[in-house]
């Protein structure tokens, strides 16, 4: 039988669950060294997608049999979860021999280990426009026995502007990292519609941030590599392994479009929503596009 799923609770301000603060402690005291590079998004915002681009660039011509034989999920460790696969993402972090090690995480910027600032590490932030995001992470939600249950489509919506899904406000999570990026000389902050636009472009921003010195050719294929029905087919990389995971109902990997909210939110719902929106990003001057 299907263990139960876990239920949302409020800690230190953001809806959370057990799976992501049982190993709270730990993760706190984990030791960030300065070349590391932590990929950070709210849940569903292309983080495995960067984290795949990071790994090429970094080791697709060093180590390529990483590819074929290593899951993303171990690869790029997720860092706060307590199991995956069996195996904590700190304790994976930690084991990790690659130099640079790359870690992700969807913690707000306030729940990130200190000793990533104190190192000064180089960290990548990517965000999604809320409408997507929104509908991503619900088909997420439906798909995956270690989420909360995401309800029908209605209710989610509106726990969605609320915040009370895991890892919270979206609004709260892009914007926060938006102000920290203000005063951390070491975030690229980056948007998921951009690199959908223009995958080679958005490379070569990386690249330049990451000092790193590619050739045209190389980061050509590694552009074509990370196109998303490229990244849906490859096992490696679509969490098709983990059994947690039921791609019967969802994949993993769905559609990766720009604009695919619009045969979601009904005429009603995008109304509402675009209220919500503009009170809760006045005073921001983070611009997101939901359409490219």
């Amino acid at each position: 039988m299907a263990a139960p799923r876990p239920e949302l609770f409020d800690f230190h301000g953001v809806f959370m669950t057990h799976y992501y603060t049982d190993n709270w402690e730990d993760v706190q005291n984990f030791q960030a060294r300065p070349d590391d590079i932590l990929i950070a998004s709210y849940p569903k915002a292309g983080t495995t997608w960067v984290s795949y681009i990071l790994d090429l660039l970094y080791f697709g011509q060093t180590a390529p049999e990483r590819q074929i034989s290593i899951p993303i999920y171990e690869r790029v460790p997720f860092l706060e979860i307590s199991r995956v696969a069996s195996k904590k993402g700190k304790d994976l972090a930690d084991r990790l021999t690659t130099t640079p090690r790359l870690i992700k995480t969807h913690f707000p910027f306030q729940f990130v280990p200190k000793s990533f600032w104190e190192q000064n590490c180089r960290i990548i932030y990517v965000a999604r426009n809320a409408k997507d995001n929104m509908v991503s992470y619900f088909h997420f939600d439906r798909m995956n026995q270690g989420q909360p249950e995401p309800g029908d489509w209605n209710s989610y919506f509106h726990r969605f502007m609320e915040g009370k899904i895991l890892y919270g406000s979206w609004y709260d999570h892009v914007n926060g990292w938006w102000g920290k990026k203000q005063t951390h000389s070491k975030l690229h902050y980056m948007f998921y519609e951009d690199l959908s636009e223009d995958t080679g472009r958005e490379i070569d921003k990386l690249c330049s941030f990451l000092g790193l010195s590619l050739s045209a050719e190389e980061k050509k294929r590694i552009a074509g590599k990370v196109q998303f029905d490229n990244v849906k087919k490859n096992s490696m990389v679509n969490y098709s392994t983990l059994s947690i995971m039921d791609a019967k109902i969802s994949p993993f990997m769905r559609k990766g479009k720009v604009g695919d909210w619009k045969n979601h939110f009904t005429v009603a719902q995008n109304e509402e929503f675009d209220e919500d929106y503009k009170t809760k990003m006045k005073d921001s001057t983070l611009q997101f596009r939901t359409e490219i």
